[in-house]
């Protein structure tokens, strides 16, 4: 679970050094990385990364190919969650 969790921050990190990526979605993104560091247990972290991140994935401000890696990030949460 640890490693998927590393893969799910170095995902996350990719995407905030992309330039293009508007400000408000990076910080959704840096405070779900901190949520995901936190000392809670994992299914809790992992729930509220989500919950976080699933609402800026509809943003009309987003580059396209940031879309399909926020979504990419839901499904590497989600299949830790389950």
């Amino acid at each position: 679970m640890e490693t998927k969790l590393q893969s799910v921050i170095e995902m996350i990190n990719f995407v905030l050094e992309d330039p293009s990526i508007p400000k408000n979605i990076k910080k959704v993104l840096s405070d779900a990385k901190i949520r995901l560091n936190g000392k809670e247990d994992i299914i809790v972290k992992v729930s509220a990364a989500i919950y976080l991140i699933e609402p800026v994935s509809e943003d009309v401000n987003m580059p396209s190919h940031a879309r399909t890696q926020i979504w990419a990030i839901i499904s590497a949460l989600e299949s830790i969650k389950y």
